[in-house]
């Protein structure tokens, strides 16, 4: 029995140590926001506690990471893959390599975020695309994606077109002036360069290669995303994400039995307490 109703455990209430645990794994991810650390949690059977929850102890703690909000610029007229491989976005970014700029070249597919090929090359015209395009087409041979680029001169080239045909794949250019509408490997390219590319001096393409490759392989299969619920690109790419929603929300689920428990047994004690003290008085 509670002594009140204002003391009974509501959903958001942590036990300390689950408290002291959320904050010693932020200070050890102290680039990672309050949501992805939440998942992150849950996932690795840290604490399983929702992402409000572990953004009031964050605040609390003063240890939440600093993100300047920005407006959406996300257009409503483009429609979205509903499986791998619909959608293969590509584009062509600058890496500084000592002092030197190389071509980065980039394939992500649009359902799962996942980066199914990418390279580093001294040039990047229309047969160094095709060259790129053909190697991520190998690790996926039944794919026949829509490729989606900007209108690059490689792109537009009528040997591309050709290609595009041969390889199974069909064609769509973004619209000029209008970067958005590609916008998920510009922003794959502004995370790579963020949080790998300019932490770095690159002093060699072999550095940059391993590098590089070591985060990618991170970015694919460890790093939670965001913009698919918080699953891996490679969790998504293998329709994991059921499974793992499903986990998660069993955890909480007893995570909150377990708070109940222990909330109540104080709450019992508290009581039985104050009846021993009415008595003896």
């Amino acid at each position: 029995m509670n002594l009140s109703n204002g003391s009974q455990p509501k959903n958001h209430w942590l036990l300390g140590w689950e408290k002291i645990e959320i904050q010693e794994y932020s200070k050890l991810h102290p680039m990672e926001g309050y949501r992805r650390l939440a998942f992150m949690m849950i996932d690795e059977n840290v604490v399983a506690a929702s992402p409000s929850s572990v953004y009031r102890v964050l605040k609390a703690a003063n240890l939440l990471m600093q993100q300047e909000g920005k407006t959406s610029k996300k257009g409503t007229g483009f429609d979205q893959p509903r499986m791998p491989h619909e959608h293969w976005h590509i584009d062509v970014s600058y890496i500084n390599i000592a002092c030197t700029f190389f071509y980065l070249c980039s394939i992500l597919d649009g359902y799962s975020r996942y980066i199914v090929h990418w390279e580093l090359r001294e040039r990047m015209k229309e047969s160094d695309i095709e060259i790129i395009l053909q190697r991520g087409k190998e690790k996926f041979p039944e794919a026949k994606p829509r490729v989606i680029s900007d209108n690059g001169p490689q792109f537009i080239a009528n040997d591309f077109k050709v290609f595009i045909r041969i390889m199974e794949m069909t064609h769509a250019k973004t619209s000029p002036y209008y970067p958005q509408s590609n916008g998920k490997i510009e922003r794959w390219h502004r995370t790579l360069k963020s949080e790998c590319v300019r932490k770095v001096y690159l002093s060699s393409l072999e550095q940059a290669n391993d590098l590089m490759g070591d985060y990618i392989r991170g970015y694919n299969e460890n790093r939670l995303h965001g913009a698919i619920g918080y699953v891996t690109p490679l969790n998504k790419l293998l329709g994991k994400e059921p499974m793992i929603f499903a986990e998660r929300k069993l955890k909480l689920k007893e995570a909150h039995q377990n708070r109940l428990y222990v909330f109540n047994r104080l709450d019992n004690a508290k009581h039985k307490k104050v009846e021993e003290h009415l008595i003896i008085g």
